[in-house]
C-alpha cells in the first residue's frame, strides 16, 4: 500500500472537485455554502476569502497540471507563507505558517511541488478527453492513463475497439 500524505489527498480532492457527470460539469466549490463546507472538511476555515482563494488555486493548479499554464502562476498563493522549524526531543519538524485563510491554498501548492519533486510526471489529467479528473500514477512503469480503469479505461478501450471494427468494415471508395 502506498503511503499518501494528507496534502496529497487535499491536492487530488481539489483537482477533482469539478468532475463531469453526463454532459454537465459539477463544481463542488460552485456555491459558497458548499465550498465553505468543502474547505472545512479539508482542514480550512470555511471563510469566504478562503473559498475564493481555493477556487483560484484550483483553476491555477488544473492549468499547470494540464500544461496550459506555467508553475509561476502558483506564486501568488505562496505570499506570506513560511515554514518554521520546530525541534522535539527526537526530530526536527517544519510547521507551515500562513494567514488562516491562505493556508489551504498554500498546502495544495506545496503538495503539487512535493509530487513534482518526488514523483515527477506522475500527476496528470485522465487520458479520456471527456473526463475532467486527475490521477497520481503509482504504477511501476509510469504508464497509467486513466483516473479509473473500470470507468474511463474501459470506455476508452471500448471506443478504440469500436473504431477499429468500423474502419475494418468500412467499404473503400470506388476507384
Amino acid at each position: 500500500m502506498v503511503d499518501v500524505s494528507p496534502n496529497e489527498l487535499l491536492l487530488l480532492a481539489l483537482l477533482n472537485s469539478t468532475p463531469r457527470e453526463g454532459d454537465e460539469i459539477v463544481d463542488a466549490l460552485g456555491d459558497d455554502a458548499g465550498a465553505a463546507t468543502w474547505t472545512l472538511e479539508h482542514g480550512g476555515t470555511g471563510t469566504l476569502r478562503e473559498v475564493g482563494l481555493v477556487r483560484e488555486v484550483r483553476e491555477a493548479l488544473q492549468g499547470v497540471v494540464r500544461g496550459d499554464a506555467g508553475p509561476q502562476s502558483l506564486a501568488p498563493f505562496l505570499r506570506d507563507v513560511s515554514q518554521v522549524p520546530t525541534i522535539t526531543s527526537v526530530t526536527l519538524q517544519w510547521q507551515l505558517q500562513a494567514p488562516d485563510d491562505s493556508l489551504l491554498a498554500a498546502r495544495a501548492v506545496i503538495a503539487w511541488s512535493e509530487l513534482e519533486q518526488t514523483r515527477p510526471g506522475r500527476l496528470r489529467s485522465c487520458g479520456n478527453p471527456d473526463c475532467r479528473l486527475f490521477l497520481v500514477d503509482r504504477s511501476h512503469g509510469n504508464r497509467a492513463q486513466w483516473c479509473s480503469m473500470a470507468v474511463c479505461g474501459n470506455r476508452m478501450k471500448a471506443r478504440r475497439h469500436y473504431d477499429r471494427k468500423r474502419e475494418a468494415t468500412a467499404v473503400p471508395p470506388a476507384p
